[in-house]
């Protein structure tokens, strides 16, 4: 009896092992020839950039920029009343399984309103003013506050495509520009509250805060201005990261956790 089920097993393993080496070697093939094409496409937005690629930008580059920072006391007083929930707000790396790479503590937190074809309703309903002014940006990819906590610093890292540039508006910024600061590439900034920074986040940076008072900037990935032809072939690689898995696990993340966020906010009121 025990002899037959071995023989009967055998077989059934080995088909199921060559069935994962096969699926394995698929998805590895596939892997290979998307990279393929995003590292063409990056090379392409580096050749027809208008403005160039440098790792900081003019503020006044983007005229909308300065439409955003004008109403930023809006979009703060909307954090304020996020914020009276801080501790419930999730870790970043909680959200973005990416990120564990260069942060897995609790001392990066964010609120999320959108990201490649995904947004929280919830959020919206929470920040509608946010959420209006959002609307002035131009090829507008991912928007959220980004909180540091005390004594957090990011170790340099690099984004992974060239095909978005970042906006941050800094909403509380403690006056310790000693303390609190980015660098981007050899350029180190400042964050100002009320102030735009725009800036490739495809060059080396690292961010920190050695203060010990909280640090909130809004955080935007949008569309880099291209020419014909890489703005066609950037808004396909765009299209396409909805479907990546980083971006698939960490919706269905933050759908969790809204549901734990909201459902425990209305059991409060």
């Amino acid at each position: 009896m025990t002899d037959t089920s071995s023989k009967k097993a055998g077989p059934q393993q080995t088909g199921k092992t060559q069935g994962l080496e096969d699926t394995m070697s698929r998805q590895g093939t596939a892997a290979r020839v998307v990279q393929g094409l995003v590292d063409k496409a990056e090379a392409l937005n580096l050749k027809y950039a208008p403005n160039g690629n440098p790792p900081v930008y003019p503020t006044d580059e983007f005229p909308w920029a300065r439409e955003v920072e004008a109403e930023w006391r809006l979009i703060r007083a909307e954090l304020d009343k996020i914020l009276v929930r801080k501790g419930d707000l999730p870790a970043f790396h909680e959200i973005s399984s990416e990120v564990r790479s260069i942060s897995s503590d609790q001392n990066w937190k964010t609120f999320f309103l959108c990201g490649y074809g995904i947004k929280s309703e919830e959020a919206i309903r929470q920040c509608p003013e946010t959420w209006r002014i959002l609307q002035k940006i131009p090829g507008l990819k991912s928007a959220m506050f980004s909180i540091f906590e005390p004594g957090k610093h990011l170790p340099p890292h690099r984004g992974p495509y060239n095909g978005v540039l970042r906006f941050h508006l800094g909403l509380i910024v403690p006056d310790q520009p000693e303390k609190i600061g980015i660098r981007i590439a050899d350029d180190t900034r400042h964050w100002r509250e009320g102030e735009a920074l725009i800036f490739d986040d495809a060059y080396e940076h690292e961010a920190w805060n050695h203060s010990d008072l909280v640090r909130v900037v809004l955080f935007v990935d949008f569309e880099k201005p291209l020419r014909f032809p890489a703005s066609v072939t950037n808004k396909a690689v765009l299209n396409l990261a909805v479907f990546t898995p980083f971006i698939r696990e960490g919706y269905k993340a933050h759908k969790a956790w809204e549901k734990m966020f909201y459902g425990e906010g209305r059991k409060h009121r």
